[in-house]
């Protein structure tokens, strides 16, 4: 029986999936856009929405939560200070995914996942090549 089963397992156990969902949410918070397999940004895609709306409350129990999820001092701090205040007039939807091909080696579905808004210092490499 599925009761209670949800989300993608990516082929790997659970501290695998853990490992890989932090280190590419701390990617897309640091540099506003990642390129990565469509699978992989589907997955993290809701964990991202719960994150932000979290940052969005702004309490301390809030970022204590957000602090558990990602343990990394700077990159909670950029989601409160910057991006939860980009983002403090839209419900949800945070990230959009922009199809780019198949892998070169594999032809694996290759998707940029990037902010809805714009961060102020990250390029548009993507729309320049368009």
């Amino acid at each position: 029986m599925r009761h209670r089963v949800f989300g993608r397992k990516l082929n790997r156990n659970f501290n695998q999936r853990k490992a890989l969902f932090r280190s590419l949410i701390i990617a897309l918070v640091n540099k506003g856009r990642i390129k990565t397999t469509e699978a992989k940004a589907k997955a993290i895609r809701p964990f991202v929405d719960k994150i932000i709306t979290k940052v969005k409350g702004g309490t301390l129990k809030d970022r204590r939560w957000v602090l558990s999820k990602i343990p990394n001092k700077e990159v909670v701090e950029k989601l409160f200070k910057e991006i939860g205040l980009m983002f403090s007039s839209r419900n949800s939807g945070f990230t959009r995914i922009i199809k780019i091909g198949g892998r070169s080696g594999d032809l694996a579905n290759m998707v940029i996942l990037e902010w809805v808004e714009n961060l102020g210092g990250i390029e548009d490499k993507v729309t320049q090549k368009r």
